[in-house]
């Protein structure tokens, strides 16, 4: 965390420790509040952004550091709290610990000593902050999430391709987010009001695909009850996405070449031509070249769907991505299901980023979400993520003697990280709103004139180079 930003509380019975703690934080450029007492230290944390506190555990009269840690996680589960005492105490570390306290220090301590044994936790406190900012750019589905360089030439694509009416291929393997894209293509172009339609070739068999795609009239076949419109109906005027079209028959295949060509379809069992304006936009895991080499897919089908490729990388190809898609899925599960916030700490997505990921972005979001589920505590730590992933024990050890929670070079590398996801997140806020920066502010509920310093910061201008509208 950047040292301009944190508040630490430090909250002891001493008046000459608690001067001195204070004195020696402010030196080194953070902002340091004090409590005399337990009753007020629960009393500032009500008033104040704390980042950090500071709790001694033996205070005489009132609360003692037991008592006023309890107080201060039930009004703050998230808070965190650091214990310090000049006595060896192991029963009262460990009932601290396990009330929540972060960790246990003994007196005395140098300024700097309590500074590297609290650095984690000060970072896990940025990152807590940075996630309000995304909790803004959540709605109520998945989005495209990541800062890094492919995902923005990703978004480009989507973008460039937008504009126009021209069928779209996406390649990629499974899970990682082709329907992301098809959903991003159509929510940018001008057939945004009308319907988004998707189908997944591979998960119906052959006889059900057609009646899917043209629907079908009543008694065409058995059990056809009643007519029924198909998903090129459905999606007249808008987009329509066919997941996994190399999995699709040959005949049924021919027919959406048809629909391609004239854009006219016909329902199972009816002879009524019906005319139907919809963009394709197709997606496979599969090789379709091979797939013609081997007969079991159309050439003239390729080529209609292949106008514009775009290919989706997998996870392993775009890990710089994976700090942002971890907090994005820790927010959406807390979200969804109510629960308590936990926090992944910096050395388990390390971890993450050196697995492969064969199961790409949908593996990780099923991981993130059992993690959150199974670890009892409120930190996620590296061990964790080892116990459900087949990471190599070379692997854990290079991170371990890295010592990525205490090490200064370590905050340098997640304050480029979370840098970079919020310029990214100003950008697209400011996209979003025209570059109009009072709307932009308020939706980001950040004040126009710390704004106007992120703009700076980030070196953020208008692509037209004209003044920013207010």
């Amino acid at each position: 965390m950047s040292s301009t930003t944190a508040t630490i509380l430090i909250v002891d019975d001493e008046k000459n420790a608690l001067a001195s703690v204070s004195q020696g934080l402010k030196l080194e450029g953070y902002t340091s509040l004090t409590a005399s007492s337990g009753e007020e230290a629960v009393e500032v944390c009500a008033s104040e952004a704390v980042d950090l506190v500071l709790l001694d555990i033996i205070m005489p009269g009132g609360m003692n550091g037991i008592e006023t840690l309890t107080k201060l996680r039930q009004a703050q589960p998230d808070l965190n709290v650091v214990m310090m005492s000049a006595q060896k105490e192991i029963g009262t570390a460990v009932k601290a610990m396990e009330l929540g306290a972060r960790n246990y220090l003994e007196k005395p301590k140098t300024v700097s000593e309590i500074l590297l044994a609290v650095s984690p936790y000060l970072e896990l406190s940025r990152l807590s902050r940075e996630n309000e900012v995304l909790k803004s750019q959540i709605g109520d589905k998945d989005e495209m999430i990541g800062a890094g360089g492919t995902t923005q030439q990703l978004r480009s694509q989507i973008g460039q391709v937008a504009s126009s009416d021209l069928s779209v291929l996406i390649t990629g393997e499974n899970g990682t987010g082709k329907q992301l894209v098809a959903d991003g293509i159509h929510q940018q172009s001008q057939r945004n009001r009308k319907p988004f339609i998707s189908l997944n070739c591979a998960a119906l068999p052959d006889e059900l695909i057609e009646s899917e795609l043209f629907g079908h009239e009543r008694g065409a076949f058995t059990g056809a009850a009643h007519q029924r419109r198909g998903k090129f109906e459905l999606a007249d005027g808008g987009t329509l996405f066919l997941d996994e079209i190399g999995d699709m028959s040959l005949k049924a295949q021919a027919k959406v070449l048809r629909v391609l060509e004239y854009g006219e379809i016909q329902r199972l069992g009816g002879s009524q031509t019906l005319h139907v304006d919809v963009r394709v936009i197709a997606a496979t895991n599969k090789d379709l070249e091979k797939e013609i080499g081997d007969g079991t897919f159309r050439q003239d089908l390729y080529y209609r769907l292949n106008v514009v490729p775009i290919y989706v990388p997998p996870l392993r190809n775009r890990q710089d991505d994976l700090p942002q898609l971890v907090q994005y899925f820790v927010l959406r599960f807390h979200r969804d299901n109510a629960r308590s916030t936990k926090t992944i700490d910096p050395s388990a997505i390390r971890v993450m980023q050196s697995y492969d990921w064969p199961g790409n972005i949908r593996e990780l979001k099923n991981i993130v979400e059992r993690l959150l589920i199974m670890v009892p505590r409120d930190v996620i730590t590296a061990n964790d993520v080892t116990a459900v992933l087949p990471v190599t024990r070379e692997v854990v050890a290079q991170i371990d003697s890295m010592s990525i929670n205490l090490q200064p070079q370590s905050n340098s590398s997640l304050q480029k990280m979370v840098d970079e996801a919020e310029k990214n997140l100003v950008l697209q806020a400011l996209e979003d709103n025209r570059w109009n920066v009072k709307q932009t502010a308020e939706q980001l509920k950040i004040e126009r004139s710390n704004f106007y310093k992120k703009l700076a910061k980030y070196n953020i201008k208008r692509p037209d180079d004209e003044p920013y509208s207010e």
